[in-house]
């Protein structure tokens, strides 16, 4: 591993998209075909899975950053070695023993207590820790207490309609006429990790409507093999990343919808179309600033908030939750510094966070309406125009 991914490991306290906590470990072949072909669940992939073993192997592996996070850990608290050549990821200490438990504690509460709904998770108890808090402290019992906001939301009474500020942010960017007129995307950029670790990154993005985008970043101290990517070609979906366990994956569970709306904002015209039940929540507030918020339903509960700023009218943050047993999984993109380009407004700043990382990209070069081979859209191992 290189030196800034154990920083970020450390600092970030999740783990970078490596089985975690419930006792997996790496199957025969998985850093090759096998554990990469779309449809295989955890337990076709990793050794002794006990719990959790039919879910698609994306939302496993998310679901175990979702542990991490909840609790403020990462692997090495749970796995035999975690971060070393000599890791042993199927062999079960006492952490991961309790983990089945706690995982299998949640499912039941959730079944015998809520019809089955998913009201409890990891977080709900731990908060970032490794222990519940049991007692409250006198700061939260005469203090503000601390605000989090709901994943779920019923549409506030008395709020504009949905459409109105969909129509304000079509407007914003450009007006429907050149909003809808935008086809293609291919552009230049640069990338940093959490905490400024794995700076320099080369990156190209490639995204065509409707709904297919690629994301390649290529460090300078990397080889072709270690490039990061992800791919959506309009029905499948691919990952790498090649400090996992896995390398390159497919997608094939919650986080193939989610990669299909990441691929489909980028051609905002569409956002009614891919998102139904549209409700608008209170105002909040993003840096400082008033934002409206609007939330929709997307295929297989996929869930997406999105932030607009009032004045303006751009949108400013979206957060899309996917499912699992645990908890729901959440990657978030935020949006900054808007220009003009023929016609229409493009964020050249954004970051993307999910519960392995966090990537920042700024733009240096964006070509719209331009002819792209379709061939960057699959198979990131099979993608040879690289940075």
């Amino acid at each position: 591993m290189r030196a800034y991914r154990l920083q970020h490991w450390i600092v970030v306290g999740v783990c970078l998209a490596v089985p975690a906590l419930v006792g997996i470990g790496v199957a025969a072949g998985a850093g090759g075909q096998t554990a990469a072909e779309p449809g295989l669940t955890a337990g076709e992939v990793f050794d002794n899975v006990q719990v959790l073993q039919d879910m698609p192997v994306d939302d496993f592996l998310a679901s175990m950053g979702l542990m991490c996070a909840s609790l403020g850990w990462d692997c090495a608290n749970c796995h035999v070695n975690a971060g070393t050549r000599d890791v042993d990821w199927a062999a079960d200490p006492p952490t991961k023993i309790m983990a089945r438990r706690m995982v299998r504690m949640v499912d039941a509460i959730n079944r015998d207590h809520f019809g089955g709904r998913q009201v409890v998770s990891c977080f709900t108890c731990h908060h970032s820790r490794d222990r519940p808090l049991l007692t409250p402290t006198m700061e939260h019992a005469y203090g503000a207490p601390p605000l989090y906001s709901d994943d779920l939301f019923a549409g506030v009474p008395g709020a504009p309609a949905p459409e109105t500020i969909l129509d304000k942010y079509i407007e914003a960017l450009g007006g429907a006429q050149r909003v809808d007129a935008l086809t293609s995307y291919s552009a230049t950029a640069t990338s940093v990790g959490f905490g400024g670790f794995g700076g320099g990154g080369s990156v190209r993005i490639w995204a065509q409507a409707p709904d297919k985008r690629s994301t390649v970043i290529a460090f300078p101290d990397a080889q072709g093999r270690d490039n990061s990517a992800r791919t959506y070609d309009g029905s499948a979906g691919w990952i790498n990343t090649p400090l996992s366990v896995l390398g390159e994956y497919a997608l094939s569970g919650t986080e193939l919808d989610g990669a299909r709306f990441d691929a489909m904002v980028a051609f905002p015209g569409q956002l009614g179309e891919v998102l139904s039940v549209l409700r608008v929540g209170y105002p909040d507030y993003i840096d400082g600033r008033p934002v409206e918020v609007v939330q929709g339903s997307g295929p297989r509960g996929l869930v997406v908030t999105l932030y607009f700023d009032q004045e303006t009218g751009l949108l400013t943050r979206y957060i899309r939750y996917g499912r699992s047993p645990i908890g729901r999984l959440p990657t978030q993109v935020d949006y900054a510094d808007y220009r003009e380009v023929d016609g229409v407004m493009i964020p050249h700043q954004w970051t993307f966070s999910w519960l392995d990382g966090r990537d920042s990209f700024e733009i240096t070069n964006i070509e719209l309406n331009v002819p792209i081979d379709e061939s960057v859209f699959g198979r990131p191992s099979q993608i040879d125009a690289i940075p």
